[in-house]
């Protein structure tokens, strides 16, 4: 080897040298900035340290799943990372408030269907015990319980939540003003009296209250209850909150599926999740409340547009809403949203269009793009309306109870912020 081999040697491995002094200093001079705060430490720094999750819980008897609870499900989980929901059990509920109309297994399916909510306990209390709570910060690894600012007490009088508020674990949203599942039930119970005294007049009056939301009071529609019925003021912002925010894909295989969805419940879940199964993205359209009136009746639908818009929104196999689709498919409203396939259910309130001249779904069929769907539940929105009217007394005084201290809050409340 010769002597200019050799010197090359040298400063080679001099200059190496020098790197790894030099990588050292950098390495030093880093840490040292680490811990003085003026860098950032290495992701993977981040990672380890980073802290679990937020999880938080949220009970509830979500009977009547309507809107207004899921946008309490969606306050709650953007206070966390994770979401777990109780539900509670149908004795418990019975004894508390009164017979629910929807049983255990049809609110778990309810619940479990809305995208935001990571885990569902079933059966869980109506009243958070000392127990019951340290089993949710132990064995559910619950940071934090949830519920809105309207009261809830127990047959004695208590507060419900008291022991969360005590432990300091407990946080509060902001009520959904506008629905609940009294004032569902109530409007049924209209429906039922307005129907037995035979007037046409008055079953169009109250299908206009409920559509439009007019906050009036039945006596103003003679029946004499005093049933309150909401005032629902539907806005861009609560839409926006409840859309997924993104259309499909350019090569996605979209799946439409159409009807009422009022009073959304479990059958309707259960024929979105098939329906989304068969696409990458659903698209669903909501008939009009004159579509639905039309075609349903004088009394329907209970729930307006807007809110059964949101409803189906809150549901996590949907995608995106039509709100006031056309009764019929057309080929230009399968161009329009590039539509592969068009579904129907087997369980629907009315399935006579398919022998009528105007069928709906006739172009869809003639394209060979109509499939139609096994209901995996023989529930409508009839069989809904038919468990209150076969225990019409029960559900009457429940109501009874529940109107006054709905009453109470709306005489009493303040702004709460929150949305």
């Amino acid at each position: 080897m010769g002597s200019g081999a050799c010197a090359m040697n040298v400063l080679g491995s001099r200059s190496s040298m020098t790197g790894w002094i030099l990588g050292g200093l950098l390495l030093a001079l880093s840490l040292l900035s680490v811990r003085l705060g003026r860098l950032p430490p290495p992701l993977s720094w981040v990672r380890r340290r980073r802290k679990k999750p937020v999880r938080v819980y949220m009970d509830g008897c979500f009977d009547m799943m309507h809107y207004g609870h899921c946008n309490a499900l969606r306050q709650a989980r953007a206070l966390g990372d994770q979401l777990v929901v109780g539900v509670v059990s149908d004795d418990e509920i019975t004894a508390n408030k009164g017979p629910p109309v929807t049983p255990l297994h049809e609110r778990m399916i309810m619940v479990g269907a809305v995208k935001w909510v990571d885990e569902v306990i079933p059966n869980a209390p109506y009243a958070i015990t000392e127990e019951f709570m340290n089993k949710l910060f132990t064995e559910y690894n619950i940071d934090y319980i949830i519920h809105g600012d309207d009261p809830c007490l127990l047959p004695d009088g208590t507060d419900a939540y008291a022991l969360a508020k005590k432990a300091g674990r407990y946080k509060q949203i902001k009520r959904t003003e506008g629905v609940s599942s009294t004032d569902i039930v109530g409007r049924m119970l209209l429906c039922v009296r307005e129907r037995s005294l035979g007037g046409s007049h008055n079953h169009s009056s109250l299908q206009r209250q409920f559509s439009h939301g007019h906050n009036q009071k039945v006596d103003d529609v003679g029946s004499g209850s005093g049933t309150r019925v909401s005032h629902f003021l539907p806005t861009s912002r609560r839409i926006v909150q409840f859309s997924n925010g993104k259309g499909p894909g350019p090569d996605a295989r979209i799946v439409y599926i159409d009807g009422a969805f009022d009073l959304f419940h479990a059958g309707h879940v259960e024929i979105l999740r098939l329906a989304r199964e068969l696409g990458d993205f659903l698209l669903v359209g909501i008939h009009t409340d004159q579509t639905i009136s039309a075609t349903r009746g004088a009394h329907r639908p209970i729930m307006n547009l807007h809110e059964r818009s949101l409803s189906v929104l809150a549901c996590r196999y949907v995608d995106e809403v039509i709100i006031g689709a056309p009764w019929e498919v057309s080929k230009d409203m399968i161009t329009t949203f590039n539509i592969s396939l068009v579904v129907h259910g087997t369980i629907a309130e009315n399935m006579d269009f398919l022998k009528k001249e105007s069928n709906p779904y006739a172009v869809p069929m003639a394209m060979g793009i109509y499939k139609k769907l096994e209901s995996p539940l023989d529930i409508t929105t009839s069989t809904i309306i038919k468990r209150i009217v076969s225990n019409h007394e029960a559900y009457q005084k429940r109501n009874e109870k529940k109107e006054a201290s709905e009453r109470r809050y709306y005489e009493n409340k303040s702004f709460v912020s929150g949305d």
